[in-house]
Formats: structure tokens, C-alpha cells, sequence
């Protein structure tokens, strides 16, 4: 059993990305084939950060972190609605919204999506693996690992290839905020820890790599270990 957080900028970075989801099925499809089971929970990635931003503009005043929440629930629900359908037979359940309730998981692979506010999908994965037994979350998104320093602003910014929970609480911090971008979110951080979970952080567009993860060799990315 794998659970996979997988970054809502995968799937639709502005348009749906169809080559990704169309290869990350096939990937699925042959781990499945060969007796393993996946749990996918869809983040909303662009789309959530592009309506909470709207939000933002028309109802400034209003526009509270419980309803930009919302926002971003509904994207991720969308998401995974798309990759859900997208997997064809593999899927047989309906999308998983509350990590917490009545599950029935009869497929090969299950999809699940945004719950309610105060973190992001990252926690409802961590939810989900603590609940069916798996011992790995990988998260996949838009870095091919986690970095010592914001890659983006500091071009001296280096990989790092294993961590503690300790070591990545200090780069994310504790608090949670609506249409944030960290490798993994500060809720799901301090769960992960107290599971004593392991995280892979890997780049969620590099599907050869994402295949070496699921059939345990050696593969790009870093790995948060208790």
C-alpha cells in the first residue's frame, strides 16, 4: 500500500496537463498489476491559488482563511474528480472527501481530495496512511527535492536527500495559510512526526522516477525520515 499526494500544479498547472495523467495511469497500472494498491489524494495546486486570488480581489473584507479554505476544497475536489475518471477501471469508489469517515475502498486504486479548512491535502494523506497501515506518504510536486534554502530566490540553494522531522518543522514552520507552496504542509509536518511516517518529496512530472519510487529502487528526491 502506497498513499501519493500529488500536487494539484501536476495535474493542471494551467490547462490539465492530459500527456501526465494519461502516463501517471499507465504507471499505475503496471504497480497495480504486479498486487499493489494506491491511495491518491489530489491537491488543487493552481487552480485552488487562482480562485482564492479572485476571492481575494472582489471580497477583501470578507475573504477569511476558512473561506479561501473552501475555495481551495472545492478545486482539489475537482482535481480529483478528473483523475478519478481518468483511471478507469482501476478506480471503483467514489472520491474520498473526509479522511475520517465511512470508506469503502473495493478498486486498485483510491482517490481522495480536500476535506475542510485549517490544512491542505498533505494531512489528509497523512490521515489516510495512518488509518490503512502504509508507512510511506510520497509527495509529488513541482520540486524534485526538498532544498536548504528557497531555490527560487537563492540560486546557492542546495538538495538535501534525507531529513528529519525535526530538521524540515524548522524550514515550513507551524502555521498553516490558504494557497501556500511548501514541500509538504506544517499540519501534516507535525502529524507525519508524531506517527513516526515517512515522507519521499520527488518531482511529480518525472514518471520514470515516480515508477522507481513505487517499485522500491533507487530514485531522485528526499526522503523525511522520524
Amino acid at each position: 500500500m502506497v498513499v501519493i499526494s500529488l500536487g494539484g500544479s501536476i495535474v493542471a498547472p494551467d490547462g490539465i496537463d492530459v500527456a501526465f495523467v494519461r502516463g501517471f495511469r499507465e504507471v499505475l497500472a503496471r504497480f497495480t498489476a504486479t498486487g499493489g494498491r494506491a491511495i491518491i489524494v489530489v491537491g488543487g495546486g493552481g487552480v485552488a491559488r487562482r480562485y482564492q486570488d479572485a476571492l481575494r480581489e472582489i471580497a477583501a473584507a470578507t475573504a477569511t482563511h476558512e473561506r479561501l479554505d473552501w475555495v481551495g476544497v472545492a478545486a482539489t475536489r475537482l482535481n480529483a474528480e478528473l483523475v478519478r475518471h481518468a483511471m478507469g477501471e482501476l478506480v471503483r469508489d467514489p472520491v474520498v472527501t473526509d479522511p475520517t469517515g465511512a470508506i469503502v475502498y473495493r478498486g486498485k486504486v483510491l482517490l481522495a481530495a480536500g476535506w475542510k479548512p485549517g490544512f491542505s491535502t498533505d494531512y489528509d494523506a497523512v490521515v489516510l496512511a495512518e488509518r490503512f497501515g502504509a508507512e510511506t506518504v510520497v509527495n509529488l510536486s513541482n520540486i524534485a527535492h526538498v532544498y536548504d534554502a528557497d531555490p527560487r530566490r537563492d540560486p546557492s540553494a542546495q538538495p538535501i536527500e534525507r531529513m528529519t522531522w525535526p530538521e524540515f518543522q524548522r524550514l515550513v514552520g507551524e502555521d498553516w495559510a490558504p494557497g501556500s507552496n511548501w514541500p509538504f504542509d506544517p499540519v501534516a509536518t507535525k502529524h507525519a512526526a508524531k506517527i513516526g511516517l515517512r515522507v519521499v518529496v520527488a518531482a511529480g512530472r518525472d514518471l520514470a522516477n515516480i515508477e522507481a519510487i513505487l517499485r522500491g529502487d533507487p530514485f531522485v528526491g528526499t526522503r523525511i525520515v522520524p
